[in-house]
């Protein structure tokens, strides 16, 4: 009876684990309509190329190095062969934690759920970086994050691994429940790099201080990819309870998605008032940085809050994230998709709430991981960027900026019987 039981829960705790693993996919078709809509027409089909093509990028590497770096044992290599199921039911019984504080699920459903998070922590950076960099520049930089950048901290936090041999930051105090740092901060980080070597958008900030607007051509479509986001936002963050099949886990992960959908919906009203109160009119692409922001912000600890303090917690992210846009911009940072005021900002943010519910973490720790995660994303990407910008250039030429990167770098445009770059 015992072992059917256990056989069961590792039949439930993987399927778990891959359908959530898919939903965390279905987040990089969000990535992609959110951010095709946000940028100019004609710059369309670059934009969804990058986000395809940097999938297959994350999932290829981290294949080959990057969950070996993480977590160590390369798949790439060694496969996972066939399960033992003896040894698998003979060491889950002999844990003392026992059934109900286990968990049992098959090593490669693993390596599926942990693989889409770092094409995640990607598809922060294409967004920031759109309508004036190199598409292959950009892969050549996904081929280094993904393998090598992101598992780097990943080891230090989820694999939890001492940091140059000095500190554990999990020792610290250190808690990210599902992400907000290892995962957004971190490609927000890589993002601002980017940005600040790459530069802004020609005209789009004039010679006197003035910002000058550039509407995304198509919100029905960022609209849609903020509502794909917030769907697989319940895999990214549910998932992250790692089980399902025992009453404790179950209600984990009940109160996860309960948590993760008031946090974006509090982000995304918090944010459209802000935006009535600051600019007079209801602001679409804040609301929509504002649920996502909400998002960001409970992905550090969607499990111990109460719905009311969830719902709060996104409402902080969802003002922080419009008074993150505006000074951004002020700065002459220019991000077309807001990626490091939802990813960043409110990444850290969502790290320094944790202790608040969750009396494991300290704000000490938080502070510390949080700096940690920025500082070695920022000077490796920084090292990374700058050594590509010196030998093949990161940017367009002026004038393939003008007319779109969809025909410099792809060869055709996306609507080319209602839009002429020329």
């Amino acid at each position: 009876m015992e072992s059917n039981i256990f056989h069961l829960q590792y039949a439930i705790d993987t399927f778990y684990f891959l359908v959530c693993g898919a939903l965390v996919m279905w987040m990089a078709a969000g990535f992609a309509m959110l951010e095709s809509g946000l940028v100019r027409a004609k710059n369309t089909t670059e934009i969804l190329t990058k986000n395809v093509a940097l999938y297959a990028v994350s999932c290829t590497m981290y294949l080959i190095c990057g969950y070996a770096i993480m977590y160590g044992g390369n798949i790439f290599l060694s496969g996972m062969g066939e399960v033992d199921t003896a040894a698998v039911l003979g060491d889950f019984a002999a844990r003392e934690d026992g059934f109900e504080g286990g968990s049992i699920y098959s090593g490669a459903s693993d390596f599926f759920f942990q693989v889409v998070f770092v094409a995640t922590a990607m598809s922060i950076v294409s967004g920031a970086v759109a309508e004036r960099m190199k598409l292959f520049v950009f892969l050549g930089f996904a081929v280094v994050m993904t393998g090598f950048i992101y598992p780097m901290e990943g080891a230090w936090t989820w694999g939890g691994a001492s940091v140059f041999g000095m500190y554990t930051l999990g020792d610290l105090g250190f808690s990210d429940f599902a992400g907000s740092g290892i995962v957004h901060l971190a490609g927000a980080t890589a993002a601002l790099a980017g940005v600040i070597l790459l530069g802004p958008r020609k005209g789009k900030y004039g010679p006197n201080g003035e910002i000058r607007a550039f509407p995304g051509a198509n919100l029905p479509l960022a609209t849609l990819g903020t509502f794909i986001l917030w769907m697989g936002w319940f895999g990214f963050n549910g998932g992250s309870v790692l089980k399902l099949g025992d009453i404790s886990s179950a209600h984990s992960v009940a109160m996860v998605f309960l948590n993760t959908n008031a946090a974006a919906a509090g982000g995304g009203i918090a944010a459209l008032i802000t935006a009535r109160l600051m600019f007079g009119k209801a602001d679409l692409t804040m609301l929509l940085n504002g649920a996502l922001a909400g998002l960001v912000t409970i992905t550090a600890e969607p499990s111990t809050p109460t719905a009311l303090t969830a719902t709060l917690f996104g409402a902080l992210g969802g003002i922080l994230v419009v008074f993150s846009i505006v000074t951004l911009d002020k700065l002459r940072l220019d991000d077309p998709v807001g990626a490091i005021s939802v990813h960043g900002v409110c990444g850290i943010l969502g790290l320094l709430l944790v202790p608040i519910t969750n009396s494991d973490a300290s704000f000490s720790g938080q502070i510390i991981g949080a700096l940690t995660i920025f500082i070695w994303v920022f000077v490796a990407s920084m090292i990374v960027w700058g050594i590509l910008k010196a030998v093949v250039g990161i940017r367009v030429t002026e004038e393939e900026e003008y007319e779109g990167v969809d025909l410099s770098e792809c060869g055709m445009e996306a609507y080319p019987e209602f839009v002429s770059s020329k």
